[in-house]
């Protein structure tokens, strides 16, 4: 395999011929998904690593400079709990990122399944709510630049032959030096459902946007319900109300998935979505930081009355102006900053 090695994106670089023959030339069987950025597909090098092939389409949003400003973001930026860079390939006009290879694929394909999410039994799933905890206080605070990343969602949480989770699709974050935890924009891009209020409102994000965003990935992790779509028949709320209205009326447990046994593990349960609560609170200021979270979520200490959350009951409103992944990603890509 041809390895080469590019100053100006300091990453691996592989040839087009490798990643074709890796990827059977880019076979509609080796295919894993699809999104914004282009598509996905499943890779096997001559040594035998399997890999994962982001594959940029020539229509993207993203333009090479903005590729590179990713890759360079990415590839600074290690953890165990954040999907790994191997390299990437730029020939002509192929703009590829080529990925650790993710068996358990991605977390909405088994959490939201009525079959597969029996094989997430109670430690499995606060396993992977304290796994994106830990990635994203990394991207926050531990990380050599702060990374928002802006698109936070089941989907976007990748898992390895052991459940382990790993925060995945960069193509919307935003790097930050200094001491800048936010900015402003006028072209919203993400996923309606994980949204903060401020950001899908007034474009305002910042590492408390994310901050919502894991709020609800914790409280459909516990329920197996999308915050989308979410529906009962007792109210017209979302996911994120309906556990509000629960947590008010001393009832958090209802949330729980109906087919989920945690009679050993009710304080972690419990916890768990007073911490999603806490994390979706409307107002920004009254969201935990990710390390605050992390903490919650580690100890057995009182934690503060959670207030209201952010979140939209109009449902012809939410359906109204909400965009699909697919068209609203990689409007915007990482600005590449000096390490702080």
């Amino acid at each position: 395999m041809r390895q080469g090695h590019n100053k100006d994106i300091e990453i691996p670089m592989f040839d087009l011929y490798t990643i074709s023959k890796a990827t059977n030339n880019f076979s509609v069987n080796n295919k894993l998904g699809e999104g914004g950025f282009g598509h996905v597909y499943k890779g096997l090098f001559e040594e035998g690593q399997e890999i994962a092939v982001k594959r940029l389409s020539r229509n993207s949003f993203q333009g090479l400079d903005e590729f590179k400003s990713e890759v360079i973001c990415i590839a600074k930026h290690q953890h165990r709990n954040l999907v790994k860079l191997l390299g990437c390939c730029i020939e002509g006009e192929e703009k590829m990122l080529i990925y650790e290879y993710m068996p358990n694929r991605s977390l909405d394909l088994i959490l939201f399944d009525p079959m597969q999410s029996a094989v997430l039994d109670w430690p499995k799933r606060f396993h992977i709510i304290n796994g994106i905890a830990q990635g994203l206080m990394y991207l926050h605070q531990d990380s050599r630049l702060r990374i928002i990343h802006r698109d936070l969602k089941a989907s976007n949480i990748l898992l390895d032959s052991d459940m382990n989770p790993k925060i995945s699709d960069f193509g919307l974050a935003r790097c930050f030096g200094g001491n800048e935890t936010g900015a402003n924009t006028s072209r919203v891009v993400g996923t309606y459902g994980y949204m903060s209020p401020e950001y899908a409102i007034d474009g305002h994000f910042s590492v408390k946007s994310d901050v919502y965003s894991f709020g609800v990935l914790v409280l459909e992790i516990v329920s197996g319900k999308r915050n989308r779509g979410f529906s009962h028949r007792d109210h017209h709320h979302n996911l994120l109300g309906h556990a509000w209205r629960l947590y008010k009326e001393g009832r958090s447990l209802e949330l729980v998935n109906a087919h989920l046994d945690v009679s050993g593990y009710l304080s972690e349960v419990l916890r768990s979505i007073h911490v999603g609560l806490l994390c979706v609170q409307q107002c920004p200021q009254d969201r935990p930081s990710m390390s605050v979270a992390v903490s919650m979520l580690a100890n057995e200490g009182l934690l503060p009355q959670a207030r209201h959350p952010g979140f939209f009951t109009e449902r012809d409103a939410e359906s109204s102006s909400s965009t699909t992944t697919a068209n609203s990603k990689n409007q915007m890509t990482i600005s590449l900053v000096e390490a702080r």
